[in-house]
């Protein structure tokens, strides 16, 4: 039986590169990547095609988009050369509301972008299903990282769309812990070795932007070692 077509947002890094590999278990992907001016674009796209020929995706399911006008807006530490990337995470409580400390790794509505463009090659392509590796315990400052966003923009979809499109946005990973992304992701063989989650350097990861801590606490947790290179050998994580 012939399986059905899925879009899924590929930036190059760890939580995109495993929800490939729980897509691929159900459907045929179509992989899709934005250049928006991050400061590592350069490398993410790089590891996006190196994810891509790991999957055998061919050419026409492919997509590269630009969205540099989220650098030219401004906003952001990732695509602003004159904010620092921190490395320090601010407190941050929510009830469904945000509170405080939206850090500024956070691109002002870039996920609503992102989907977009998802959402419309699917319908498009004919495809039913557009995944995105949003994970809500890991950034729960970030306003587009909730469960409350994506029931709402699903109902977006559902509005502004072809009524035969039927297209739902998936989030497989939204209330994993960063651990439990790995185990699943080495699970289904996903090549994590080939992602890339630096937000600051596009050789060797530095290992103190959030992202990096984030990821090596991750695999030190699930009791792996991440075979990405880092500035500081300590920093690489041997098995528990």
């Amino acid at each position: 039986m012939k399986r059905e077509l899925a879009v899924v947002l590929l930036s190059g890094g760890m939580d995109s590169c495993v929800t490939a590999a729980i897509a691929g278990q159900d459907h045929e992907l179509a992989l899709l990547h934005a250049n928006y001016g991050q400061k590592t674009e350069r490398r993410e796209l790089k590891a996006f095609n190196d994810i891509a020929q790991y999957y055998h995706i061919p050419p026409h399911r492919k997509l590269v988009v630009d969205m540099h006008y989220l650098r030219d807006m401004g906003g952001s530490s990732l695509t602003d050369p004159r904010l620092e990337v921190p490395t320090q995470a601010k407190a941050c409580g929510y009830n469904n509301t945000l509170k405080a400390g939206v850090p500024s790794t956070y691109v002002p509505f870039r996920n609503a972008n992102l989907l977009a463009s998802g959402v419309s090659w699917a319908e498009v392509l004919g495809a039913r299903k557009v995944f995105i590796g949003a994970v809500e315990n890991d950034n729960p400052c970030y306003p587009d990282c909730r469960e409350l966003y994506y029931k709402a923009f699903n109902q977006l979809v559902k509005v502004g769309t072809r009524p035969d499109s039927q297209i739902t946005v998936g989030t497989p990973l939204l209330h994993l812990k960063k651990s439990e992304i790995v185990k699943k992701g080495l699970a289904l063989g996903a090549p994590l070795n080939l992602s890339w989650s630096c937000y600051k350097n596009e050789d060797r990861a530095c290992g103190v932007c959030l992202s990096c801590k984030l990821r090596i606490e991750a695999f030190k947790e699930a009791g792996y070692k991440d075979s990405i290179p880092y500035e500081a050998v300590s920093l690489e994580v041997a098995p528990s």
